[in-house]
């Protein structure tokens, strides 16, 4: 008996139906890359999941040891300066993947019905991963971990209605502690990715649905296929992407390994505190504002991006022949980007 027909018994699957159902057309336009960035945040988070939990045989999420057991991390353990520095970068490159890939869906529209929904769960992706990167560089309990986690609970207790409870819960309590820690550490290596994974999957099985958008704008008529087929085609692709990304990641954790500050200390406000990269231009939003406006406008910024789908089609019924969506991304990319820009050089 051939092996195929061994696992046939025993699996009794047809897997000529599964072959059919798994590897639907692609659209011709997703053969160039910025099409097809979908891919990239999900290998991304593999890196990430794949580096967090061998650094979790390590980590120690206890306020007394939480600095030390990443300082030997660090210095002490084999190839442990390089799964630091492969998890910070990889978290880096998935922010900006999903970044660029909102950015794509949005200027060529494919947020429109019937895809309102995936792009709905593609904002919560965002707003997630964003979470990941505020919880992620907290646990290392330095100075910018411990100050960024007391910004981030005081900007929650600004936001309308359930201020005080989320920064109550945040904080485990009244003030930034080992509650703290714990809530950030559990947030981030288990409810966090476990919520990513699951609108992961809701986004694909939409998309699924719906199938890819066809683009036929950005088509070339005469050199490029309507359609070709997702194996082996698309998903080697994909494969090459993700090795380059993979020599990427490795030569920027070699040149550029992830860094450790002065551990957290309470009694010592820095005199130059400030997020990450990706948080710049909302930390520049509340240095223009109030933190009570500038919480405020942040969260209906945010809210108005997850239902922009309902946005763009009340702006087409006003204005049918005008493209107003385009105009207002390129508004909002360029006060993120000079918001951001501003902060860095301050």
């Amino acid at each position: 008996m051939s092996l195929r027909g061994w696992l046939k018994e025993r699996v009794p699957v047809d897997l000529d139906r599964l072959s059919e159902v798994t590897n639907e057309p692609v659209p011709g336009h997703l053969k160039r890359w910025w099409f097809a960035l979908g891919g990239t945040p999900a290998y991304l988070f593999l890196i990430q999941i794949a580096t967090g939990l061998m650094l979790l045989f390590y980590y120690v999420p206890e306020p007394g040891r939480a600095y030390g057991s990443v300082a030997n991390i660090s210095q002490n353990v084999s190839f442990g300066w390089w799964l630091r520095s492969l998890h910070k970068w990889s978290a880096t490159g998935m922010i900006v993947a999903v970044c660029l890939h909102t950015l794509r869906v949005f200027f060529t529209g494919s947020f429109r019905k019937p895809r309102e929904l995936t792009w709905m769960f593609g904002c919560l992706l965002l707003f997630m991963t964003l979470a990941e990167g505020i919880t992620g560089y907290s646990l290392v309990y330095e100075q910018l971990s411990y100050w960024g986690a007391t910004v981030t609970a005081n900007l929650a207790g600004a936001m309308p209605l359930v201020g005080k409870f989320a920064s109550t819960f945040i904080r485990g309590g009244d003030e930034v502690g080992p509650a703290t820690l714990s809530r950030f550490f559990v947030l981030h290596t288990a409810i966090l990715p476990i919520v990513i994974v699951a609108l992961v999957a809701a986004h694909i099985a939409l998309v699924r649905i719906h199938g890819m958008s066809d683009e036929l704008r950005f088509r070339d008529q005469v050199n490029e296929p309507k359609t070709f087929p997702f194996f082996p085609d698309h998903l080697l692709t994909e494969m090459m992407i993700a090795l380059t990304l993979m020599v990427l990641l490795d030569v920027v954790a070699v040149m550029a390994p992830a860094g450790l500050g002065d551990p957290a200390n309470p009694a010592i406000t820095p005199e130059h505190i400030r997020p990450e990269w990706y948080f710049y231009f909302a930390f520049r939003w509340l240095k223009l504002t109030s933190l009570k406006v500038g919480v405020l406008g942040t969260f209906t910024a945010a809210l108005v991006m997850l239902f922009w789908p309902a946005v763009d089609a009340g702006l087409r019924r006003l204005a049918p022949k005008r493209e107003l969506n385009i105009l207002f991304g390129i508004l909002a990319v360029l006060v993120v980007v000079v918001f951001t820009i501003w902060e860095a050089l301050v």
